[in-house]
C-alpha cells in the first residue's frame, strides 16, 4: 500500500554497535522490509497526551513512543530463540510517529483510516502511545477495515468514563468502543481492576454492556493464560502501564498503588504474543518526563521484547 507523503515522523535511528559480536535489537529491526508492503509486524507510534489533559491526569506520554524504541534498540535479541527472534525484527517495519492533527479526534480518526489498510492485509500492529486515548484510534483502524473485534485491556481503570464536554480523552475509549455505531466492538474485558480505583458507576456500565472484569488480586498467572485461551479473534490487547504496581511503574500518567508485579505484567505481554487470536497491541501511558532512572521506559520497552519472545514462537 502507499501511505501518504510526510504523514509519520521518523523513527529515532539505532546507533552504531561497537562490538560486532554484541548487535542489539536495533540493529536488526527492519533488516529483511524496504516498506511496510514488505513487512508482517507493523510499529507505528500516537504521539497524543491531549487525552490525558483532558482527563485531568499528568501530561508527558506523548514522548514516550521516541523513549521506547530507544531503550528497545538497546536490548539484545533472545537468545534462547536461535534465529527466530531476529528474524520477527527483520521482518518488522517502523512508521514512525504520527504527525498529529488539531484535535484529538480528528487525529483518531486519520490514524484509524491509514492503519485500516494494514489489518486488511494482514499486518500485525504495534501501536506505542501515548495516553489511553491512542486505544481509540487503534478501534477505528477496525471499524475502518470493516473487522469486528474483541478487546482485552490490562488496567487498573475500567476506561470508561463519558465523554468530558462532548470530547474524547484518556479515561474513555472504551466507553466510545462498546457504544460506537459500528457496533464493531464484538466484546470487552479489563483485566487488573483496582478496587480503590474504579466508580461503580463504570461498573454498571460494563454490565450493561455485558463486558467482563478481573480484579488485580485474582490475576494468577493460570488466570492470565486463560485469558488468552478464551480469547476470539480477532483481539486487540491494549497495555496500560498503570496497572502496574508504581514501585515498579512510577513513570505514568496516574499511578497505582498495589498494582501488578513486572512478572505477571510480562507474562501478560508474553502470552498476547503466543496467542493466535491476537492481531495487534497498544502499549499506554508510559511519561518519560516523569520517570525515576528511566525505570518505567525500560519496563515498557522489555513489555514489547516479551511480546516479541511470544510472537516468535507463534510466527516462526
Amino acid at each position: 500500500m502507499t501511505l501518504p507523503p510526510d504523514v509519520f515522523l521518523p523513527p529515532p535511528a539505532p546507533s552504531d554497535p561497537w562490538d560486532p559480536t554484541d548487535l542489539r535489537v536495533g540493529q536488526f529491526l527492519g533488516r529483511a522490509v524496504r516498506n511496510v508492503d514488505d513487512a508482517r509486524i507493523v510499529l507505528v507510534g500516537f504521539p497524543s497526551d491531549t487525552g490525558v489533559r483532558r482527563n485531568g491526569g499528568r501530561p508527558g506520554a506523548r514522548e514516550a513512543p521516541r523513549a521506547i524504541r530507544e531503550a528497545f534498540y538497546r536490548f539484545t535479541p533472545d537468545p534462547r530463540s536461535g534465529k527466530a527472534f531476529t528474524e520477527l525484527l527483520a521482518h518488522t517495519f517502523d512508521l514512525g510517529d504520527l504527525r498529529l492533527k488539531r484535535t484529538l479526534e480528528a487525529s483518531q480518526e486519520h490514524f484509524g483510516r491509514l492503519m485500516a489498510p494494514l489489518l486488511r492485509e494482514g499486518k500485525l500492529l504495534v501501536i506505542l502511545g501515548g495516553g489511553h486515548e491512542t486505544a481509540y484510534a487503534h478501534f477505528l483502524a477496525y471499524v475502518h477495515a470493516e473487522q469486528s473485534v474483541h478487546i482485552l485491556n490490562w488496567d487498573a481503570h475500567a476506561d470508561v468514563r463519558p465523554l468530558r464536554d462532548g470530547k474524547a480523552h484518556s479515561g474513555s475509549p472504551f466507553r466510545q468502543a462498546l457504544i460506537h455505531p459500528s457496533k464493531r466492538c464484538r466484546s470487552y474485558t479489563v483485566a487488573g481492576l483496582l478496587p480503590h480505583s474504579v466508580a461503580p458507576e463504570h461498573l454498571h456500565f460494563l454490565h450493561e454492556q455485558h463486558a467482563h472484569y478481573v480484579w488485580r488480586d485474582a490475576l494468577t498467572a493460570d488466570r492470565i493464560t486463560d485469558l488468552y485461551h478464551q480469547a476470539h479473534a480477532p483481539l486487540m490487547v491494549s497495555f496500560d502501564l498503570d496497572a502496574v504496581d508504581q514501585a515498579f511503574a512510577p513513570g505514568v500518567s496516574a499511578p497505582s498503588i498495589d498494582g501488578l508485579d513486572p512478572e505477571h505484567w510480562l507474562q501478560a505481554a508474553y502470552e498476547a504474543g503466543r496467542c493466535p487470536a491476537v492481531r495487534s497491541i497498544d502499549l499506554v501511558e508510559c511519561n518519560p518526563r516523569l520517570d525515576r532512572d528511566r525505570q518505567t521506559v525500560r519496563l515498557a520497552a522489555l513489555t514489547l521484547w516479551t511480546f516479541f519472545c511470544g510472537l516468535a514462537e507463534r510466527i516462526f
